[in-house]
């Protein structure tokens, strides 16, 4: 045995996220959907509209439509009469041609018929039997939608490389699309490592806990546009670990939990030094030193720290912004919220420290345990990043909280 060795070099968190950012390819590949399982993917290709919409003029109130000159002069106390020649629902259209002191009532979104050139709002009328009362004149066009107003036929309405929303979704429909190009979402394999880690399922024995990171880590990944692959629970042995590693390399990133601290049983390094690039082993950050980064037939590959809490956090710091480059989303827009310490804290680390807080009636308390503890997440509202300098926070002092949700 090599005994238990320290880490020769730790990075900062800074060195490390541009290590990682900068190895990370985003998504070539595309795939044709359809647009009611669209929302939230990225568009492939612009959007170049094939119609116009509106596709016709179009009523853009109830009223009656007219011609404006046969409204024109008409007031409260002397109306134009107006002779009603037909009824417009929703859904109709008529060929005929108005003439000169006719008016035809019509429904909002029906096309505009032919001769007619506005719509008086009904409000502003009275309909006595086969006559109509017009008491407020209107001009050409008004109330009129006219065709392409909204889109017009050869626009680009939407680019390549937006996300698409619910509203994007109803560009789509508008010009009567049923698919949308898209990139395709990353494909993550999750390995969960360890002798002491076992599936769920079974009895523990002393010793022995139940696989909870690749249940975490793959949450975070499905919620940042990844599609994951959860593998069994790998033991932590160089030849184990390495036929997993070439298992799901078809994948577009691996991400192990476990095994890349520097105990004796700790081999994901060496396997991946033997494999590929290690780029780098350790980071200077409290938790998740074990932190190690690599690439392995230009697939990158994350090892995250075994401890419950120290994975999660550093999925939060490393894993959301690679996966969201690879997947080709915006970065993940943080709320920040400003408020005051309720207790002295004191950290000693002499490395950057993500802490877990939670805000109780405007307060910040430290909810932190140790990084085994998943609670220190799962109680949080957010985390403060401590720098490297800072050793006390007072009672009372001002911090910036990052807020999970």
């Amino acid at each position: 045995m090599d005994g238990i060795a320290p880490f020769k070099l730790l990075v900062s968190r800074e060195e490390a996220l541009n290590i990682l950012l900068n190895s990370i390819k985003p998504i070539d590949r595309t795939e044709l959907i359809p647009i009611e399982r669209a929302v939230g993917r990225v568009l492939a290709k612009d959007l170049v509209a094939n119609m116009d919409i509106p596709p016709f003029d179009r009523a853009a109130v109830d009223g009656y439509a007219v011609r404006a000159e046969d409204t024109y002069g008409a007031s409260e106390f002397n109306p134009r009469i107006l002779r009603l020649v037909g009824v417009l629902r929703a859904g109709e259209s008529t060929g005929r041609r108005l003439g000169s002191g006719e008016c035809i009532r019509i429904a909002t979104g029906c096309p505009i018929p032919p001769g007619a050139d506005a719509v008086v709002m009904a409000e502003f009328t009275e309909e006595r039997g086969e006559e109509v009362l017009v008491y407020k004149p209107v001009h050409p066009q008004e109330n009129v939608s006219p065709k392409g107003e909204d889109i017009k036929r050869g626009e680009v309405v939407l680019r390549e490389g937006e996300v698409l929303t619910p509203a994007k979704i109803g560009v789509f429909a508008a010009l009567g699309l049923r698919k949308a190009p898209v990139y395709q979402r990353p494909k993550v394999a999750v390995i969960p490592t360890g002798f002491e880690v076992k599936e769920h399922g079974f009895a523990l024995e002393d010793g022995h806990v139940y696989d909870i990171n690749s249940y975490t880590l793959a949450a975070v990944l499905m919620e940042n546009g990844a599609t994951v692959t959860r593998a069994p629970v790998i033991p932590d042995s160089y030849e184990m670990l390495k036929w997993a590693l070439h298992k799901y390399l078809d994948h577009d990133m691996i991400v192990f939990s476990g095994g890349s601290s520097v105990g004796e049983r700790d081999l994901l390094a060496k396997v991946i030094l033997e494999e590929g690039k290690l780029l780098f082993h350790g980071v200077q950050i409290k938790p998740g030193k074990p932190t190690l980064f690599g690439l392995v037939n230009d697939k990158p590959v994350l090892g995250m720290p075994g401890y419950p809490a120290s994975c999660l956090s550093n999925a939060h710091i490393f894993l959301i912004p690679a996966v969201r480059k690879m997947a080709r989303l915006p970065p993940k827009k943080l709320t920040v919220v400003r408020a005051k310490m309720a207790r002295r804290f004191v950290s000693s680390t002499g490395r950057e420290q993500f802490l877990t807080v939670k805000i109780v009636d405007g307060r910040v308390y430290p909810v932190f345990k140790k990084s085994g503890d998943i609670t220190s997440l799962s109680k949080a509202d957010g985390y403060i990043m401590l720098p490297v300098n800072l050793d006390v926070i007072n009672e009372g002092d001002e911090v910036e909280v990052i807020l999970f949700e």
